[in-house]
């Protein structure tokens, strides 16, 4: 053997040697000497009954330990109190633990350990100082009882019969300050009792957990908080809300805890309770991010139950038999600035009894939801607290489904794309709210919803606005693209469907005075159908005179059918109406106005400023009314029942019914009427006006031949108390031209035995006298070949309508055709004969009283009255002649 090598084996033997020594010598004194060192060079009193290290290795073992620090009252270290049965410690940094203060092994078993800890004061980031951290890889605990208290002394966590196994944990102040209390890779545990106080408004409580395999099962989890409610918003005032959960059972798998993050797969919560107690304190926004993670794989809640309660207490909403499933749950820092804090891969939802109780009470029988679809059955809204001047609803619907195409969000804004939406047995009542949509707010958390096919089936709606109510009967419809998207420049909601198609069945809406229905009514982009159709008084004409402060027309109307072909936009904010042709069939229109009411003092415009002021483009390029009647009646405080113009076998034709507002179309609107008057005589008139022109000027022109005098007495004998006894309008010919302020023009009329009769006011008795005055200045025969006679300087009263200044252009025309062109003072001889006939009745009507007088008086008051009387001188006279 070489030399070299001999000396290098007996230089290891002596090393070993000298190990051996320094390991007896270094276990010797740890036994006798280590506490007492720990005592003057730690802030801890630690004593054993066996203790044995290997040097070499930095294994440790000891049995009966017992704990305590020296100043219980020192918060910059970690506090630890209790007993030990058994220490085993693998590969201790005793140099460290020596020199450096610093606690680090990579095994560390704990039987049945009883102890308290106390953490450490949060590290002060201002100064950077750091605590002396206890470091372990792998931690074993087995039949443990452990109490971690904060350095404040508050309980933060305890666990009794604690079975724990941890690999690579991970506890420092540091982590509790910011982070996790503790973080690991790997775990097993088992334990009952356990208590975790996270703050000061909560507290967890557990009955029970253990694992199997990596599969955690907990057992009667609580979130408990520890002030009731009131004491919360009076602690608490700037929170928003409190919470309570219960979960009798749940179970998860490999939950990893690194620094900020949690990871769980495989999470089952069974029949939770979860409670929520609203504040009414609107939660403040933060700028600062949350830096925490949760990532769970596979979520399932089964059989849950949800109560949210309002400020007062009482219950805002409630479900039961919750069940979800979420894969790849997620919460992080770019989920949490969204408006749903989460993030996931794929759900499904379902859950029935689900009450909401607000201004709008719902409830939904049961409910099924998935990324893509969802479906509801039993829904039924009714009206709740309307204080706040919300649209509310009495609704029912058996069944809604729908799918989505997309679901995103997009500054923090809902965007929804719905690839179908299905409504079926809708059933009740919309409640509008009164007024005007405010159109000018912003659309809340929805950035844009777009509907692609939206049906409506089997459905039965009234939509009842200011008791105005609208009903649909056996109402389908379906919508193809419905958008809600931003207006212009972000300001708004812009509103838009590109297609539609509605049909309902005894269609109705309520006015104040009308109950208008339709049998039938079809509807979509190019065609309205309306079968039917009826407008009926809800009052009678004494009913309504009575209710209303001015003159008022009372309409009367039906129509067997409406047709409408064209385009025309009803439910965007950009309006419009371009109608090729719209067909009225089989119309009875009766329309009465009394003058007993005042007179309306507002100003009415003609019919073209009418059509101006429309607000919205229309057009209507043809429209037929046809086969039907008109029925016009008027009566005044002296009528005697009111007068009747009747136009039957009506047929109006009116070309470009428009709004002047559609660039490249003609404003001129043409009307043509053909009817029959009174039923007696043709009647037809040609009436234009020009929609664009600011003047107002119209023309209007009329043919009526062959009408019998006497045709016209059911108009004018109730209030005129005048009647036509003889003769024929044979001919009867106006051209009128007008504007706002009157009109003029010619009017000519051929007749013949033209006679009339003047009634007293009953309309019984005929004035014999007056009626003889008034036909003596009466032309009864206009001759084979009358001349026109000229309409002018008729004064509209603005106050009138466009039919009351009509009306006195031919009143003119008729007074000139009749009386002649010196109406004035034709009118004046007639009222002055009229006066002499009174005149000479009167003094008859004294002659035979006086006459009377004297047959009825005796001879002696005879006498006396022939001195007195007005026939003394005649008597007299008498005497004197026969005396002669």
């Amino acid at each position: 053997m070489k030399k070299w090598v001999k000396k290098l084996l007996i230089g290891f033997g002596i090393f070993a040697v000298l190990l051996l020594i320094a390991n007896f010598g270094l276990n010797l004194w740890l036994k006798t000497q280590l506490p007492d060192y720990i005592k003057n060079h730690s802030d801890y009193k630690v004593s054993y009954k066996t203790l044995d290290i290997d040097l070499g290795t930095g294994n440790i073992f000891a049995t009966g330990i017992a704990v305590n620090n020296k100043d219980p009252q020192n918060n910059n270290v970690i506090g630890l109190q209790g007993t030990i049965d058994t220490l085993k410690i693998s590969r201790l940094g005793i140099y460290d633990a020596v020199f450096n203060k610093k606690i680090s092994s990579s095994d560390l078993l704990l039987a049945r350990p009883h102890l308290n800890v106390t953490l450490a004061k949060p590290v002060d980031r201002k100064t950077g100082k750091k605590r002396n951290p206890v470091l372990f890889e792998n931690i074993r605990i087995s039949n443990g009882i452990i109490t971690i208290f904060r350095h404040t002394r508050q309980k933060f966590l305890s666990v009794q019969e604690l079975d724990l196994l941890v690999e690579n944990l991970q506890m420092t102040e540091e982590s509790v300050e910011n982070k996790l209390p503790v973080v690991f890779d790997h775990y097993s545990i088992k334990g009952k009792n356990f208590f975790f106080r996270p703050d000061n408004v909560y507290a967890i409580t557990i009955g029970s957990i253990h694992t199997t395999n990596g599969q955690m099962s907990v057992v009667n989890f609580k979130l408990v908080p520890l002030l009731s409610f009131a004491r919360f918003k009076k602690f608490y005032p700037q929170k928003a809300r409190l919470f309570e959960f219960s979960i009798p059972r749940m179970d998860f798998k490999d939950i990893v805890l690194n620094k900020n993050k949690v990871s769980l797969a495989n999470v089952d919560f069974k029949s939770p309770v979860l409670t929520v107690y609203n504040t009414g304190i609107k939660a403040k926004k933060t700028e600062k991010k949350s830096d925490f993670e949760v990532n769970l794989e596979n979520v399932k809640l089964n059989n849950a139950v949800v109560y949210i309660n309002k400020p007062d207490g009482n219950r805002l909403l409630s479900a039961a038999h919750l069940n979800l499933n979420i894969n790849k749950l997620m919460f992080n820092k770019d989920t949490s600035e969204r408006v749903i804090p989460i993030g996931y891969k794929d759900f499904t939802f379902s859950g029935k009894d689900i009450v909401y109780t607000d201004h709008q009470n719902i409830n939904i029988g049961s409910i099924a939801l998935k990324p893509t679809n969802g479906e509801l059955r039993g829904i039924s809204l009714t009206p709740g607290n309307s204080e706040d001047g919300k649209t509310n609803m009495g609704i029912k619907s058996d069944h809604i489904a729908f799918h989505v195409n997309k679901l995103d969000f997009i500054d923090k804004k809902l965007m929804l794309d719905v690839k179908d939406l299905l409504m079926e047995n809708v059933n009740g009542t919309l409640h509008g709210r009164e007024g005007k949509p405010d159109v000018s707010k912003k659309p809340g958390i929805i950035h844009s919803l777009i509907v692609r096919k939206a049906s409506l089936k089997n459905s039965n709606i009234t939509y009842d606005k200011g008791k105005q109510p609208l009903s649909f009967h056996d109402l389908n419809a379906t919508f193809n693209d419905i958008e809600l998207i931003p207006g212009p420049n972000g300001k708004g909601v812009s509103f838009q469907v590109k297609n539609y198609f509605l049909t309902t069945r005894n269609f109705a809406y309520k006015t104040r005075f009308y109950n208008i229905n339709l049998g039938l009514l079809k509807l979509n982009k190019n065609r309205i159908q309306a079968n039917n159709f009826a407008m009926k008084p809800l009052v009678s004409r004494a009913q309504f005179i009575k209710m209303i402060p001015v003159e008022r027309d009372l309409y009367d109307l039906k129509a067997g059918q409406i047709t409408a072909e064209g385009n025309w936009e009803l439910f965007s904010q950009h309006k419009f109406v371009n109608a090729s042709h719209v067909t009225i069939q089989s119309a009875d229109a009766n329309i009465f106005r009394s003058k007993i009411p005042k007179d309306d003092p507002k100003i009415k415009a003609l019919y073209s400023k009418m059509l101006r002021s429309v607000k919205i483009p229309l057009t209507i390029a043809d429209m037929d009314l046809k086969n039907s009647i008109l029925v016009y009646e008027e009566d005044t405080p002296e009528s005697m029942g009111p007068g009747k113009l009747t136009f039957s076998n009506f047929n109006m034709n009116v070309k470009n019914l428009n709004s002047a507002k559609t660039k490249g179309k003609p404003t001129k609107v043409d009307i043509k009427i053909n009817c029959s008057f009174m039923n007696l005589a043709p009647l037809s008139v040609n009436w234009n006006f020009d929609v664009a022109d600011q003047n107002d000027v119209f023309a209007i022109s009329g043919r009526i031949a062959g009408l019998p005098a006497k045709g016209i007495n059911p108009f004018i004998r109730p209030y005129l108390h005048v009647t036509a006894t003889e003769g024929t309008i044979q001919e009867l010919l106006f051209n009128f031209k007008g504007n706002p302020a009157g009109l003029h023009g010619t009017f000519n009329m051929k007749h013949k035995d033209l006679k009339i009769a003047v009634l007293n006011k009953n309309n019984h008795e005929k004035k014999g006298l007056l009626t003889a005055v008034v036909n003596v200045f009466l032309k009864s025969d206009s001759g084979s070949f009358p001349e026109s006679v000229t309409v002018e300087n008729v004064e509209r009263d603005p106050t009138k309508s466009f039919f009351n200044l009509f009306w006195k252009g031919i009143e003119q025309g008729l007074k000139k055709t009749l009386i002649g062109a010196n109406v004035e003072k034709t009118e004046k001889k007639v009222k002055n004969a009229v006066s002499s006939v009174k005149e000479m009745k009167e003094s008859v009507r004294e002659i035979k009283q006086e006459i009377k007088n004297k047959t009825t008086t005796s001879p002696s008051r005879e006498s006396k009255k022939e001195k007195k009387g007005f026939l003394k001188g005649l008597f007299k006279k008498k005497k004197d002649s026969a005396t002669e």
